[in-house]
């Protein structure tokens, strides 16, 4: 019936006119990119997490280019990657055009086994990629210190760079890169960023996301 009115207005007015009003009608709507992980994408501890987590900066970012996106932050604090595999078809009832996977740094601070946290990541891969085979896939690299020892912190540090490659993903090498381990932009418990921690975060992930979109 919409249509079918265009049709029967277009008769009664210019061309150009006409298309202009079904341009309008027929506007795609925003892409949508998800931030999936734990409490550093959440924004634990911080003043106002929806502004000053870094998802809420790429948002920014994204809107200050004028470029068609929304962010869907959906950090959870203290979720690991077999709380997010349980929590993640959830997340996809919502369409994903790019999908941010920023999950294990609490595999990795409680000593599980980086084999069970790859399948668990590989898992919620296959379930974006059942659902939404189109979406752009971002993995975000996760680091942890050597008193973890050695062998563990090696073999966690790899994972991430070796599922992003079996699945032709986007990798973001450290998502704390020149934030991690700073007393000055961390909060007290020296785990999670400040603001200021944030700002820097949402510029690197920015640098490898803004060719993305």
């Amino acid at each position: 019936m919409l249509l079918l009115f265009l049709c029967r207005f277009c008769r009664r007015t210019a061309f150009v006119g006409c298309m202009a009003v079904a341009g309008g009608l027929f506007a795609a709507e925003p892409r949508t990119v998800i931030f999936f992980g734990d409490s550093l994408t959440a924004g634990y501890g911080l003043d106002d997490p929806s502004s000053e987590a870094y998802p809420a900066r790429i948002q920014e970012k994204i809107n200050a280019a004028g470029l068609g996106w929304r962010v869907v932050n959906a950090g959870l604090s203290g979720e690991t990657t077999s709380g997010g595999l349980r929590r993640v078809d959830w997340i996809l009832r919502q369409p994903v055009d790019l999908f941010v996977l920023a999950l294990g740094a609490n595999d990795g601070l409680r000593g599980i086994d980086p084999a069970l946290s790859r399948e668990n990541l590989q898992k919620i891969i296959d379930r974006v990629r059942a659902k939404y085979p189109r979406a752009q896939l971002v993995l975000a690299g996760m680091q942890m210190p050597s008193a973890m020892g050695l062998e563990f912190s090696r073999s966690f540090e790899q994972m991430f760079p070796d599922v992003a490659a079996k699945n032709d993903a986007t990798l973001i090498p450290f998502l704390l890169e020149g934030v991690g381990g700073s007393v000055a932009l961390n909060q007290p418990d020296r785990i999670h960023p400040t603001a200021r921690g944030h700002a820097i975060i949402a510029d690197q992930v920015w640098k490898i996301l803004r060719p993305l979109l």
